[in-house]
């Protein structure tokens, strides 16, 4: 059964029972892409959803379609830069006083930094990692005493296929990624005892703002870089790739099995996409992928 029928088998149920429990998600970068769909979902779904924004006014998206889709009272959204430590102890704090629980919090925030390795300052990478590592530390540190409260709980990480597998000129965001992963499963092992499960999502590319935003703020190389070549040959593949990405609402899809399957696993893909690229890495000889990367880049060696 894909993630579609299994949602319309559960809301089929959930008519039937005539009621569903009530429960609490903090989800961080809500304003678009994955955390609009995953908002949307929940709040369908039952779920009350404190959803963060780091710019309030970017909420006018979500607010439309969960007023469409008749969810609107279930969505709470709330001021939250992960960047911001006042701001991230804040949004726990109404999730607290208003909720008085929280049973899933969905690291979402993120974004993607491009560049070469050679020619990006450090203030990049490190914004980089502000914001897709230590973001997502310092909301999962805040969250878990109240998670623990509640009984548990579960912890959505939103990683990438990038955080498997890297990618010329996207060191930045790969290296964030990989890091991610590695965060996942070390805190996994951490938290079991309590009760609450983490999971790893790992999409490769879809149709988001993600990308547009990436593209927008990427400053090429001049044209007597050692890399313009090279640059002008990956971005037109890169912004192939992102407009023939997929329904982000698969994305949201496997968040949502992560946060509602029984025995929730380590790491979701939304989609096979994912599996073949991952399996690719698992299992081919890392000389196989880097021949046909280099051969698609028009490298010789």
């Amino acid at each position: 059964m894909d993630g579609s029928s299994a949602l319309k088998e559960e809301e089929g149920n959930a008519r039937m029972e005539g009621q569903r429990e009530e429960r609490t998600a903090l989800l961080t970068g809500a304003s678009s892409g994955f955390g609009l769909r995953t908002a949307l979902l929940l709040a369908r779904q039952g779920w009350t959803v404190y959803a963060g924004f780091r710019d309030p006014a970017a909420g006018g998206e979500l607010t439309a379609e969960a007023e469409r889709a008749g969810a609107r009272s279930r969505i709470r959204p709330i001021r939250l830069d992960v960047t911001a430590e006042n701001e991230v102890r804040e949004a726990v704090r109404t999730v607290e006083g208003e909720a008085g629980r929280l049973d899933a919090l969905v690291n979402n925030a993120g974004f993607a930094a491009g560049g070469f390795v050679e020619e990006l300052p450090l203030s990049a990478w490190r914004g980089q990692f502000e914001t897709n590592l230590f973001g997502v530390v310092s909301v999962t540190r805040e969250a878990l005493p109240l998670l623990r409260r509640s009984g548990g709980g579960r912890i959505v990480l939103v990683s990438s296929v990038s955080g498997r597998i890297g990618f010329p000129s996207l060191g930045p965001y790969c290296a964030s990624k990989h890091a991610l992963e590695g965060l996942g499963e070390s805190l996994r092992l951490e938290v079991a005892a309590f009760g609450t499960a983490v999971s790893i999502v790992e999409p490769g590319p879809y149709r988001t703002p993600i990308w547009r935003k990436s593209f927008a703020g990427d400053t090429p190389p001049a044209p007597d870089s050692p890399y313009a070549a090279l640059h002008a040959k990956i971005k037109p593949m890169l912004e192939r790739s992102a407009a023939r990405g997929g329904d982000p609402e698969r994305v949201a899809e496997a968040i949502y099995r992560a946060l509602t399957d029984k025995k929730p696993k380590l790491r979701y893909f939304p989609g096979w996409g994912e599996r073949w690229t991952v399996g690719a890495k698992t299992f081919l000889p890392w000389s196989w992928i880097e021949r046909a990367a280099l051969r698609a880049l028009g490298v010789k060696r």
